[in-house]
C-alpha cells in the first residue's frame, strides 16, 4: 500500500507545476493533501477529479483557507470531517477515511508566528486537544495512518539550523516535547523514521530555497501495529510543486 501525503499551499499553484502529472504516475492508494487554499466547489478542472481516485475534501467555513482532502482508489466505509474540536473543526483541517480495520486521515495543524504569544496559544491548545484525541482512538481495534503538514520538527535531525530556530513555533521546546510523548508515551510511530535516519531529510523550506532552513513537518504517524508494516519512505525533491515536498510511504498492508 503506497500513501502519498502533500501540503500544497495552494492546489491549483501546484497543479500548474505539474503535480497532478506527477502523482497519477506514483501508484499510489492514497493521495493526502493539505493546505488546498480553495473550496471544493471552485474546483473546476477535471485535473482535481481523477477517475482513478474517489475524492473527498474538507474545507474552511472561512473561505479560501486551509482545507484538506484524501483521495482513495477503494472506497472507504465512512468519512470523517473534523476531530471534534469546537474551535478548529470548522477550519477544513482533518479529514479521514475509515475502512474495516484501517483509518487514513490527512491532517493540516495550526501554525504560529515567531513572537505571535496568542497564535502559539492557540496552536498549543488544538495540541493538547488533540493528544487527549489520539489517546483516545488508539484504544479501538483498528489501525491509524494520519498524513500531514503538523507544523512542527520533532529533533534537531528534523531542522537545518537548529540553534537559529529552537525560539520559533514548530521547534520551541514544548513542541519536541509534545512529539516526544506522541512517539513514547501514546505509542504513536514517525513511519520515516523506521526506515530511514538520515538527518538531512527535510519537507519543507519556508523561504523557498531549498538549500536554506529545511524542516521535517511533514508526517505519517502511525499506529503501533503497523511498525513493522513500513516498507520504504521517500521525499521527493526532484521537482518544486510548493514550499512542500511530497512524503512517499510503502507498508506491507493490504485493505
Amino acid at each position: 500500500m503506497r500513501i502519498i501525503s502533500f501540503c500544497a499551499d495552494s492546489i491549483k499553484d501546484a497543479a500548474k507545476r505539474g503535480f497532478y502529472d506527477w502523482v497519477l504516475e506514483q501508484d499510489a492508494d492514497f493521495i493526502c493533501i493539505q493546505n488546498l487554499g480553495i473550496q471544493e466547489h471552485k474546483l473546476r478542472d477535471s485535473v482535481f477529479f481523477p477517475p482513478e481516485y474517489n475524492a473527498y475534501f474538507w474545507d474552511s467555513a472561512e473561505g479560501d483557507e486551509n482545507g484538506v482532502a484524501i483521495y482513495t482508489r477503494q472506497l472507504p466505509k465512512a468519512i470523517m470531517t473534523g476531530l471534534g474540536f469546537t474551535e478548529f473543526d470548522m477550519e477544513g483541517r482533518y479529514i479521514q477515511a475509515d475502512f474495516e480495520r484501517i483509518s487514513i486521515g490527512s491532517l493540516l495543524a495550526p501554525t504560529a508566528y515567531p513572537k505571535d504569544s496568542k497564535l502559539q496559544t492557540r496552536k498549543n491548545r488544538f495540541f493538547e486537544q488533540y493528544q487527549a484525541h489520539l489517546n483516545k482512538v488508539r484504544n479501538k481495534r483498528r489501525e491509524f495512518i494520519i498524513c500531514g503538514n503538523w507544523n512542527m520538527a520533532h529533533q534537531t535531525a528534523d531542522v537545518q539550523d537548529p540553534v537559529r530556530n529552537r525560539d520559533h513555533s514548530g521547534f520551541l521546546p514544548e513542541e519536541q516535547q509534545w512529539m516526544d510523548r506522541l512517539f513514547s508515551e501514546l505509542g504513536y510511530v514517525d513511519a520515516f523514521r523506521e526506515v530511514n535516519k538520515d538527518p538531512d531529510e527535510y519537507t519543507w523550506w519556508p523561504g523557498g530555497d531549498r538549500g536554506e532552513d529545511g524542516w521535517r513537518v511533514d508526517y505519517q504517524v502511525i499506529s503501533e501495529g503497523l511498525r513493522s508494516r513500513v516498507e520504504y519512505g521517500a521525499i521527493y525533491k526532484n521537482q518544486e510543486f510548493s514550499s512542500h515536498a511530497p512524503l512517499i510511504m510503502d507498508y506491507d498492508y493490504e485493505l
